[in-house]
């Protein structure tokens, strides 16, 4: 699944090349996809004015002149890519939703296994959507520092990995670069997430973010189903510390051991044993 760092390079992309551009046909391809579409969809968007794109937790919103907000999420292999004027790309099986604007650039989202979904929303009914309402804090977002995370995390007996990975507590942070930013900040994922306070919870936000502004600036993480808007794939898998890199020496430190494997939740987490506390 594409992670933040994915969704928010898409947004860039999405934001630069079609903010102010207004919306000539919707070709609707199919009825559904993990959900299925909003009725009206293109009577909702034919003609219309896309003012700006950005982004909450994994989620693309699109808003438009009129106050409606597009709400995208890739899912599992999702694709948004962007062919321009005169680009005469074949139509692919799996392209399920067609956009075309007034200077005949044409926005495809393609979703071979249907688990992306687009939905309508008025803009002021944004915020208490049923995907949104709930969602924590923003970790590119002002409001993210030691301080707000560690309120999050008070009380927590679960780990500190399990803890970054409950959208509740920071949105769309997701399992490769909780692994990265806790190696970076020197925490184990095994530790109770509610002992990350203090000075504790300042280096794990600034890891955090610092982690995910290293991903956006290398393009995503090239992982096999995420493309980029441009239809370019990223490049920061090179650049992983510790994530898929078990049995390798530790970056940081001179154990014998080097990087471990362990499960948590399901999940794969790698960390350095020696390093990580």
């Amino acid at each position: 699944m594409p992670e933040l760092p994915e969704v928010e390079t898409v947004v860039r992309g999405l934001q630069r090349r079609l903010a102010g551009r207004r919306l000539r046909e919707v070709t609707l391809n199919r009825a559904d996809l993990r959900t299925p579409l909003p009725k009206g969809l293109k009577e909702k968007l034919e003609g219309k004015r896309i003012d700006r794109v950005d982004r909450r937790a994994k989620y693309i919103l699109a808003h438009l002149e009129d106050g409606t907000v597009l709400l995208a999420h890739l899912g599992m292999s999702g694709r948004i890519l962007v062919a321009e004027p005169g680009d005469r790309r074949p139509r692919q099986k799996h392209d399920h939703v067609v956009l075309t604007f007034d200077d005949g650039a044409v926005l495809i989202f393609n979703d071979a296994r249907r688990f992306g979904m687009i939905d309508c929303v008025a803009e002021a009914h944004l915020r208490n959507h049923k995907l949104l309402r709930d969602l924590g804090l923003e970790p590119l977002g002002e409001e993210f520092d030691g301080a707000s995370l560690a309120r999050r995390l008070a009380g927590k007996s679960c780990s500190i990995k399990a803890a970054l990975l409950d959208q509740r507590v920071v949105a769309g942070l997701g399992n490769i670069y909780a692994s990265e930013a806790l190696y970076w900040a020197n925490i184990s994922p095994r530790r109770r997430a509610g002992t990350v306070a203090g000075r504790r919870a300042d280096t794990l936000a600034a890891a955090i973010r610092q982690t995910l502004e290293r991903a956006i600036a290398a393009g995503g993480s090239s992982l096999r189903d995420y493309v980029q808007a441009s239809g370019e794939l990223g490049y920061f898998q090179h650049h992983w510390a510790v994530y898929g890199r078990q049995g390798e020496k530790c970056p940081r430190c001179d154990c014998r051991t080097g990087i471990r494997r362990i499960v948590q939740n399901a999940r794969s987490t790698f960390y350095c044993a020696k390093y990580q506390r």
